[in-house]
């Protein structure tokens, strides 16, 4: 958490195709009280920029690089996934450091946007607006306490220091603003913009985190059966090419910040690359091999995100694909998880896979995950919440949580460290 601005940067235009929310150049700064209704439009879109870039790269790519399936290219090759992730997690590291700050950055400006919108008078734009904003600040709690526990919670702007909630407080937080957003986000137009079913889905997302597998799946069904989406060639997805299955995805053009995931992976030297282990899973009747692996001068290279050019590429925040494993899991075994999941299988030209037990039915949920979201962030968590993430990686446990930064517990006297980073 850092010192609060007193101006407030004005939008970033996205250049979204459908976005006609203010056609004019925005202001670079405004103080806090010259704010008017006529800002908040401008604000609004500013809030898309935030929550996109300020997370860095890391803030999207830990869940790859701690999960074990991706290795360096550089010059510096570990050994193993272990020794690569031990060098990475630290709490005076970069790799840990940097989305903390970036997440609490972009929070505060989400909830300055809410307070700010909150002293204008009532319209129906301005309360769905409210809702993207929750929405976007249960998205940055999710990201938070999924890698570090419980953080500190901030329902409004302070520079006061502020205690750690515990993990029930912050799961709850992320409920309330998720359960708003529902309520208040517009119908689905465009993968583009946050929307009710974007906010069923991350919710969907938070409570299979929570381990609450059957009030998962009954949200991530919600989704599925709003006929507003539908499993689709995965080549079109990850090309940039018209397709039914995103349900959220940030625009990331090229002039706008300095993600580029085509260079931290479509590169043949001192990029990531996936580990054979994982490129030899992919069967060769899996539809997704050829887009997701591909070969660049000589180097097996994650082919999801390479550059087309006019854009680095779109950020992938929610998909269909995951709302059919989210509810594979957890309608589980005995509620016909099998059938979801085959569906998907289907869809990318395997075969059905059949299951006898508790058990094989979440090993096959995990083994599917692994395949459809390689380098979507994934993989770290997804072992963590089942329990598999020690033995998997070779790694003491205290890596199932990232530790809080060193820099932040000397500015925050009231923050601690956790428990197994001590």
């Amino acid at each position: 958490m850092r010192t609060l601005h007193r101006l407030l940067p004005m939008a970033v235009l996205l250049g979204l195709a459908a976005c006609n929310v203010l056609d004019q150049d925005p202001h670079s700064a405004i103080p806090r009280n010259k704010v008017t209704a006529e800002h908040i439009p401008l604000l609004y879109t500013g809030l898309y920029n935030y929550v996109q870039y300020k997370p860095t790269d890391n803030g999207y790519l830990q869940g790859d690089f701690c999960g074990g399936d991706f290795s360096s290219n550089s010059a510096t090759v570990y050994a193993s996934p272990a020794l690569w992730i031990r060098s990475l997690v630290l709490p005076t590291s970069g790799f840990v450091s940097g989305p903390w700050n970036g997440y609490y950055s972009c929070l505060y400006q989400v909830n300055q946007f809410i307070e700010l919108v909150s002293q204008q008078a009532p319209s129906q734009e301005f309360d769905r607006m409210i809702g993207t904003a929750r929405f976007f600040r249960a998205l940055i709690y999710y990201n938070l306490v999924t890698r570090w526990g419980g953080v500190p919670i901030l329902r409004q702007c302070t520079n006061d220091p502020v205690p750690n909630g515990t993990l029930a407080e912050c799961w709850a937080f992320i409920g309330e603003d998720l359960t708003a957003a529902i309520e208040k986000c517009p119908d689905f137009t465009a993968k583009w913009y946050v929307s009710k079913s974007a906010a069923q889905a991350l919710m969907a997302r938070s409570l299979l985190a929570q381990g609450k597998k059957a009030e998962a799946a009954a949200y991530s069904e919600q989704v599925i059966g709003s006929g507003l989406f539908a499993l689709d060639d995965f080549s079109n997805i990850f090309r940039g090419l018209d397709n039914k299955e995103e349900i959220f995805s940030l625009r990331n053009k090229n002039d706008e910040n300095g993600i580029s995931f085509s260079g931290t992976f479509y590169v043949a030297s001192g990029g990531y690359v996936p580990r054979d282990e994982v490129v030899n899973l992919f069967s060769s009747a899996d539809k997704r091999l050829t887009t997701t692996i591909c070969n660049y001068e000589g180097t097996t290279v994650l082919g999801k995100y390479i550059n087309r050019g006019d854009e680095y590429h779109q950020l992938y925040i929610i998909r269909l694909a995951e709302m059919y494993l989210i509810s594979a899991e957890g309608l589980g075994y005995d509620r016909g998880g099998a059938d979801r999941l085959n569906q998907l299988r289907a869809a990318r030209g395997l075969g059905a896979v059949s299951v006898t037990s508790e058990a094989q039915m979440l090993e096959a949920v995990l083994a599917e995950r692994r395949l459809e979201l390689l380098g979507e962030g994934f993989r770290w968590f997804d072992l963590v919440r089942t329990g598999k993430y020690p033995a998997t990686l070779g790694l003491e446990e205290k890596y199932t949580v990232l530790p809080v930064p060193t820099r932040e517990l000397d500015l925050n006297p009231l923050l601690k460290q956790n428990e197994l980073w001590k």
